[in-house]
């Protein structure tokens, strides 16, 4: 009994002592550090508000202590609004978001937190400043992510010293503008230093200039501990076709996208068959045959090679990848039919092999065994799509792209059984004649796009409600009133088609909400009457295309109405583009219409136009018709830099 009781008493001793411990407050000099380190940053959206003197500062906002010493550990200060950049494109970022960035120097009085083992700071706007010398000192740190936060220069090689070093991840910028230069690209002109990072696990590098080192496989093949290796756009143009036998053979992650590589896929990497999961080559310059060896890549779960220069037909080794869950071939020169092999990969999800010269028939017995399929993209391929009306699928597919890809004449009703898309796109696709009664409730369940354009559909969408992010129906034969928008809506173009009656109706609806529709083109149609007083319900729009209607009284292009240009236009702050050409306008021109602050700001961030351009797999370009000194001409790439007033007469 008595032992009993001085076990107990020791264990009470001891939790006591513990719970006194734990319970420590940060470190007075890393408080007064970290305070110094704060002071040298720019905070516009006060995220470091949290760090008052009069808190402890193992409570501020991206701090972490030790549980036991009170000693900061980590630094988590990446960008607030985006949880995993690798899922979103850089130019879906919202505007208000790059108020959060922090930007500024990095202080020296980091040197202060020995123990500080995690440093983030991705997805800020350091403005092209080096990367700080001093951070090869920080011995203790195990990871290290200062990518996408606009440092630019020469990568210091002292980072070689981070022994310790499991995560490091460099380069890139994600907020581009008119008012500033490119920040300078980081760079590197010696690689060797790599090597010395015993310990590294994750390297990842984003528009780094690598061009100067002839050895950067070499160097990155030394480090056998290395699981995930990324180089993207860093002007790489030699994958060492001479190498043999690469030392990283735990490599699961091989990502080497938009460089330069003008050969064929070299031969070592065919000998990381027992641990590569990930390879990506996409946006080279890779030529010849898809290489029969990469069916010995008996692990692989994700092949995208898209936009390169391969030809040929695809391998039926491919198909002995029993794991592969995506497969991306668009954009190269293959031709002949599709291997039956690839319908049988029973974990495929994406299969995305448009804009090839692909032949053959798609027939029922092809995707019946393609049960967990989420993604299918096939457009501008000269395949056949043979399958039944009635016929149901065994997938639920969340994209479809088949756009330039011979679905019609009838309207493929199959799609009805698919109830998670995201993205339809079967434009340019041949189909003629009504729009069947149940697809614009359907469609309203389909939330980033929608793209019927450049077909011959008819019917008429006076009941219709449009929900849909981006909406293209233009170029088709659609009648009658315009239908109902939600303010989800960002852009919307309904040209071509045979839409009449007044537009009041249409741009003073009850939106119950603030619009954010961005782009309108209601353009060759028949609407008529009016232009009402309700601009204020549209403040988000910056590219307004109205021409070629019977509206009177109107500010917009080619509607061959009389009188003066409305003063409400001038609400429109935002607009940059207003064609008001051939017509028969008369008075003065407004002064307010430098209110169009957006049109002449050079301040222009290009994440203002976030409708215009986005990433799903295949980047995706919004494009616009628009009348220049009388012929009309197509804008895509470069649509969010044209800022255009017309008031001429052709």
């Amino acid at each position: 009994m008595a032992i009993s009781k001085a076990i107990f008493s020791v264990f009470a001793l001891f939790w006591f002592l513990f719970s006194i411990v734990s319970t420590l407050p940060c470190n007075e000099t890393e408080k007064h550090a970290l305070a110094r380190f704060k002071e040298a940053l720019y905070d516009h959206g006060n995220r470091l508000s949290s760090w008052s003197a009069h808190e402890d500062c193992c409570a501020w906002n991206g701090v972490r202590c030790h549980n036991v010493t009170g000693r900061v550990i980590k630094l988590h200060l990446r960008h607030p609004c985006i949880s995993y950049f690798g899922k979103i494109s850089v130019f879906e970022l919202d505007l208000h978001c790059h108020n959060f960035s922090l930007g500024g120097k990095v202080s020296l009085a980091l040197l202060q937190l020995e123990f500080l083992n995690l440093l983030d700071l991705r997805l800020n706007d350091f403005g092209g400043i080096p990367i700080p010398g001093f951070l090869g000192s920080m011995r203790s740190l195990t990871y290290l992510d200062l990518s996408y936060a606009s440092f630019g220069g020469l990568i210091p090689p002292n980072l070689g010293n981070l022994s310790n070093l499991h995560y490091l991840s460099l380069g890139g910028s994600v907020y581009s503008s008119t008012w500033k230069p490119e920040p300078p690209p980081l760079y590197v002109e010696n690689f060797h230093w790599i090597s010395h990072l015993s310990s590294l696990e994750h390297l990842a590098k984003y528009e780094v200039d690598l061009h100067k080192e002839v050895y950067w496989l070499q160097y990155t093949s030394m480090l056998s501990s290395l699981f995930e290796l990324v180089l993207a756009s860093c002007k790489l143009d030699n994958m060492s076709p001479s190498l043999k036998y690469p030392n990283f053979t735990s490599l699961t992650t091989l990502s080497l996208p938009w460089n330069r590589f003008n050969h064929t896929i070299p031969n070592w990497l065919f000998n990381l068959n027992t641990s590569l999961l990930y390879l990506n080559l996409r946006g080279n310059q890779l030529i010849g045959q898809i290489p029969k060896c990469l069916g010995k890549l008996q692990h692989l779960q994700s092949l995208m090679l898209d936009d390169n220069f391969f030809d040929g037909q695809i391998p039926s080794s491919l198909g002995n990848l029993p794991s592969l869950t995506t497969l991306n071939l668009r954009e190269n020169s293959l031709n002949g039919t599709l291997p039956s092999s690839l319908w049988l990969l029973p974990n495929l999800e994406y299969l995305i092999i448009g804009n090839n010269s692909l032949v053959g028939t798609v027939s029922k017995a092809h995707l019946k065994k393609l049960s967990k399929l989420k993604f299918l993209g096939m457009s501008s391929t000269s395949l056949i799509f043979k399958v039944k009306p009635n016929w149901v699928p065994s997938f639920q597919l969340e994209y479809l792209r088949m756009s330039s890809y011979q679905l019609g004449p009838d309207f493929p009703t199959r799609i009805r059984t698919q109830t998670s898309l995201l993205v339809l796109d079967i434009s340019n696709s041949g189909i003629i004649g009504l729009a069947p009664t149940w697809l614009w409730k359907w469609a309203s369940r389909i939330n980033e796009l929608i793209d019927l354009s450049n077909n011959q559909i008819t019917g008429n969408l006076s009941g219709v409600w449009l929900n849909t992010i981006r909406i293209h129906l233009n170029s088709n034969r659609f009648i009658g009133p315009l239908p109902s928008l939600s303010p989800n809506v960002m852009v919307l173009n309904m040209a071509n088609n045979s839409f009449s009656g007044p537009i009041f109706g249409f741009l003073c609806q009850n939106l119950n909400a603030t619009s954010k529709l961005e782009t309108l083109d209601l353009s060759n149609n028949d609407l008529s009457g009016q232009l009402p007083q309700c601009w204020n319900s549209w403040s988000s729009l910056t590219h307004l295309n109205l021409g070629n209607n019977n509206l009177s009284a109107s500010p917009e292009s080619s509607n061959k109405f009389t009188g003066g240009i409305p003063l409400q236009i001038c609400q429109l702050s935002s607009l940059i583009v207003l064609d008001l050409a051939d017509n028969k306008l008369s008075g003065f021109i407004p002064k307010c219409l430098n209110n169009f602050s957006l049109m002449a700001a050079i301040k222009t961030l290009d994440g203002m136009f976030t409708a215009l351009q986005y990433s799903i797999y295949e980047i995706y370009v919004e494009s616009l018709m628009l009348m220049t000194v009388g012929r009309e001409l197509e804008y895509k790439g470069i649509l969010k830099y044209v800022r255009m007033i017309d008031l001429s007469t052709y």
